[in-house]
C-alpha cells in the first residue's frame, strides 16, 4: 500500500493536539493594527480550536496527524 499524501496547505495551517483537537492561528493580526484595540490584538495571538464538525474535514487532509 503506498503512502497517503498530506494536503500541504492544510499542514501549514493546522496542528492536531495530543487529545485530537485541531488548532489554528487566528486571522487579523497582519496589518491595519492601529485601529484594533490592545485587548483584541492580544486575544488574536492565542491559537483557536476548531469546532468538531470542521475538525473532521481537516483531519481527512492530514492523514498522519
Amino acid at each position: 500500500m503506498p503512502k497517503m499524501k498530506t494536503r500541504r496547505a492544510a499542514a501549514k495551517r493546522y496542528r492536531v493536539t495530543g487529545t485530537g483537537k485541531v488548532r489554528y492561528k487566528k486571522q487579523g493580526l497582519r496589518h491595519i493594527l492601529t485601529k484594533k484595540t490592545t485587548k483584541r490584538k492580544r486575544n488574536l495571538r492565542a491559537t483557536g480550536i476548531l469546532d468538531e464538525s470542521e475538525a473532521r474535514k481537516v483531519r481527512v487532509m492530514l492523514p498522519y496527524a
